[in-house]
């Protein structure tokens, strides 16, 4: 695992394998940052003889200069600058994503951003970490590069010490949700997932509860076994809770775990079901913010509930026209056993309202809607309260995670009458996200502060790697959910 320092040394005098420096975008080429000249490093003119431009994803390695103990320099496109003439935490951790993902192999670089800041100092290690990440753990050959040893963020800010420990925590948490959702649905089922729990919560010190097949169908929890129920893995309920003696607020986060979907019955075409190990990326992302809160010791009492079920055809799986009693007593006709991440969550849902904290937020790779209409970079954010929803989209652009708000039209919800049950599972095919959402508020008691996430989009990235992000599970929406978690300690504090 890469290991993040910082240092207030002259770059030129360090012993590392490589200098990054960033380059912004000019009118006339790229510009090399105050940080990046504070050395005689390459020349503006040298850099755009190579080509390079400055733009964000960018990155050309030259020779370090004479008197430099670098073997190498690597320049970085930062983009364009802002007003001020500086950038974003985004295009830093960006850029870092970018020199940790060319340096793999290295094992020492000295990153030579902009880090004049906290936050800056903050987004550039988060960026070298996220951008070390590789999934190796079924690679025999021996082929790849290992990550970058250590990068070590050039600073002279007096509080680097608490932005560098904020974001190793946010990093390792984060690249443990993408270990999950990379790891093959052979050996991550239902059991296995909630034994991951037990151990990580019994090294930070988390309450950890876990409910298994006998345990669910003795409380009623007919949505979680419905679904679970095709497959030869039993379901689970997981708990996991961080506690601190000054908290005055309490969220409940509730993440769609399902370990594998093929659809069930209503299984899914050919070319659909490759990337299915995906689904459990709500719960992925839910036990890492609430490992993450305990690790940075967050004033507030936040829970997490991953619902966690295989999704199978057989002889036993539920058939389209059945109808499952959920948690709380509702019925519900099952007319697609593909939507069935909304059964689980809807039971995780009524289960979570019942210790009435202050707000409850789920997560989910819920629809194929939701990806159509908002594309693969952005998720949606849906709540009947718009300035609880309103306050999650900003907290998840100002972490670097894109979201967009969501309506529930109440026109909708009549698709999903059921002329043998309480509510059917299926309603209207155009606007299929927005029906999800509407579905999972009917679980969710009235007055409750409640939103509904529907990451199906970023949360598994099919192509090249670019910036922080690899090819695979992004751990998209643990950013946004710690970052509420610390505004609402906050506010209550």
């Amino acid at each position: 695992m890469t290991e993040v320092t910082v240092t207030d040394s002259l770059a030129e005098s360090l012993p590392v394998d490589a200098v990054v420096i960033g380059v912004a975008q000019g009118p006339k080429g790229p510009i090399p940052t105050p940080d990046a000249t504070a050395f005689e490093g390459p020349s503006a003119e040298l850099l755009g003889t190579l080509g390079m431009t400055g733009a964000a994803g960018e990155a050309v390695k030259v020779p370090a200069p004479t008197g430099i103990e670098a073997r190498l320099v690597l320049a970085v496109g930062l983009g364009e600058a802002d007003a001020d003439g500086g950038h974003d935490a985004e295009a830093l951790r960006r850029a870092a994503g970018v020199a940790a993902r060319t340096l793999a192999g290295a094992t020492k670089a000295v990153l030579a951003l902009p880090a004049a800041t906290a936050d800056a100092v903050e987004a550039v290690a988060l960026g070298g970490l996220l951008g070390a990440y590789a999934f190796t753990v079924y690679r025999t050959t021996g082929e790849d590069k290992p990550p970058v040893g250590e990068l070590s963020i050039l600073t002279r800010h007096g509080d680097a010490a608490a932005a560098l420990r904020r974001a190793t925590v946010i990093g390792q948490e984060l690249n443990r949700a993408r270990d999950l959702i990379n790891t093959p649905a052979n050996d991550l089922h239902p059991e296995s997932f909630a034994a991951t729990v037990r151990a990580v919560g019994a090294e930070f010190g988390l309450a950890v509860d876990v409910l298994d097949e006998t345990a669910l169908d003795e409380h009623g929890f007919g949505g979680i076994l419905g679904v679970g129920q095709g497959s030869v893995n039993p379901p689970r309920l997981v708990r996991i809770a961080h506690t601190h003696p000054r908290a005055r607020t309490s969220i409940a986060l509730v993440g769609k775990g399902i370990t594998y979907d093929s659809g069930g019955i209503s299984l899914k075409p050919v070319g659909f079901n490759e990337i299915m190990k995906r689904d459990m990326s709500g719960a992925a992302a839910v036990f890492a913010a609430v490992t993450a809160a305990a690790r940075l010791g967050l004033p507030i009492e936040v829970t997490g509930w991953l619902a966690l079920a295989e999704n199978m055809p057989s002889g036993s799986a539920v058939r389209p026209g059945d109808v499952l009693r959920m948690y709380g007593g509702r019925t519900v006709e099952v007319r697609n056993t593909d939507a069935e991440g909304r059964l689980v969550l809807a039971d995780a849902l009524v289960r979570a309202a019942e210790e009435r904290p202050d707000a409850v937020v789920d997560v989910a790779t819920l629809t194929g809607a939701m990806r159509m209409g908002l594309g693969n970079r952005l998720f949606g954010v849906m709540s009947p309260d718009d300035a609880f929803r309103e306050r999650i989209v900003d907290a998840a652009g100002r972490t670097g995670e894109p979201a967009w708000p969501m309506p529930l039209p109440a026109q909708l919800r009549e698709g999903l009458d059921s002329p043998v049950a309480d509510i059917a599972n299926q309603g209207e095919r155009m606007g299929g996200g927005l029906v999800a959402g509407l579905f999972l508020k009917e679980f969710v008691p009235a007055g409750t502060r409640w939103a509904h996430l529907d990451i199906a989009g970023p949360a598994f990235h099919e192509g090249a790697p670019y910036g922080y992000t690899p090819q695979g599970g992004t751990g998209t929406a643990v950013r946004t959910l710690v970052r509420l978690a610390e505004e609402l300690a906050d506010a209550r504090s």
